[in-house]
């Protein structure tokens, strides 16, 4: 026992009690798993009830198991430190907390890609490259539609109650003749405008 205290270092003791703490609560931990455990993890298990591990060092061995789980062996083997793990899995947590944090963002402004990152089939980033080009594109479509709105609107308000209508000749059309056909498109089309400023509450 006073061999492996010498040998162990608290970092390492705090790594085992969490493994085999979590390994016990899962229920993965057979028999025979228990057997071919080596002496320093078993004597390590009682050295953490025995000399009391302080409570960070068992919550940073914590996080690396959640967060960095490819570092638990090195730790335990001692080819790597437990603060150096620690900053790893720290690392891991922040970048993951962010991911869910945009994925959750994207979800509420793009649900449509949100379900492909999370199918696989479009990266986080490339969802978002996505989602800002299509919002690009979308406003440069408004810019589009309000300017070609601004430029047939006003000037057929204009010549309400003059006597344009009374004096178009078709013999000095151009190329746009304007017929009865093209009469009752206007006419749709102004009823379905108004429609849509009436639904959008605009002035």
């Amino acid at each position: 026992m006073n061999l492996h205290r010498r040998h162990l270092s608290k970092g390492q003791v705090a790594m085992i009690t969490v493994k085999a703490r979590s390994e016990s609560e899962q229920g993965d931990c057979s028999e025979s798993e228990q057997s071919g455990r080596s002496d320093s993890e078993q004597t390590a298990r009682a050295l953490g009830g025995q000399v009391g591990i302080a409570v960070a060092f068992l919550g940073r061995a914590s996080t690396v198991f959640q967060h960095a789980p490819d570092l638990v062996d090195a730790v335990i083997n001692g080819t790597m430190g437990l603060d150096e793990a620690y900053a790893v899995a720290r690392e891991n947590k922040e970048r993951a907390n962010g991911a869910e944090a945009q994925l959750a963002r994207l979800r509420k402004q793009n649900p449509e890609l949100a379900d492909r990152v999370v199918e696989g089939t479009l990266t986080l980033a490339g969802a978002w490259a996505e989602h800002t080009e299509r919002l690009e594109e979308d406003k440069r479509q408004r810019r589009v539609a309000t300017r070609l709105l601004e430029d047939l609107v006003p000037p057929l308000a204009q010549t309400r109650g003059t006597q344009a209508f009374n004096r178009y000749d078709p013999s000095y059309a151009t190329d746009t003749p304007i017929t009865k056909e093209v009469i009752a498109h206007a006419m749709a089309a102004l009823t379905e405008m108004a429609q849509v400023w009436q639904e959008r509450d605009l002035p």
